[in-house]
């Protein structure tokens, strides 16, 4: 992203630090929380402070994880540090128009509330076999075109080489859980 998404992302999370997040399961995907429990780790792309990426290390998951934002990185390191899970984490800060960072295949791919079509095969491939998608982003269905939204049947069409457990749009959110052969 360009040093202005940075920036913007910076001042966001700077604008938030007063309190760390809950770490927690975003709705949407908490009926595949035993699924998640289960990966022995996991890759966030987009994690902001951390509250999935702790989330996860708290049932075990070990969680790499990266935002573009220094700040939220910061943020999320001081959120796995207070809930003695920093071991179980490793998070740093990743400019993804650059493609996804280096690492080995994982359980769990996730990626809530962040789109950039360009990785969708970059994310396939760090998938072990048998290993499991969670992605959501904004949609236009349920709210106005926008920059950042995906369009109606984007996200299933967009990974029809894995096999969809769920997937769900409106309230202009859409997301998908899918597995790879």
């Amino acid at each position: 992203m360009a040093r202005g998404d940075a920036h913007h992302w910076d001042e966001k999370y700077r604008a938030t630090a007063q309190a760390l997040p809950t770490p927690c399961l975003p709705d949407r995907f908490a009926r595949f929380a035993d699924l998640f429990r289960s990966a022995a780790d996991a890759l966030e792309i987009a994690c902001g402070a951390g509250a999935f990426t702790v989330w996860l290390a708290l049932q075990g998951v070990h969680t790499t994880a990266f935002d573009i934002s220094a700040t939220a990185v910061a943020q999320a390191k001081e959120l796995a540090a207070e809930n003695e899970v920093a071991d179980s984490c490793d998070i740093g800060v990743a400019d993804f128009d650059e493609g996804l960072p280096a690492g080995s295949q994982v359980d769990l791919v996730v990626c809530n509330m962040f789109r950039d079509a360009s990785l969708d095969e970059a994310l396939v491939a760090r998938l072990r076999p048998g290993g499991t998608l969670a992605i959501a982003a904004l949609s236009e269905v349920g709210a106005e075109p926008g920059r950042f939204r995906v369009a109606k049947g984007e996200l299933p069409v967009s990974f029809v080489m894995l096999d969809a457990l769920a997937s769900g749009e409106g309230d202009g959110i859409a997301w998908l859980v899918a597995t790879r052969h």
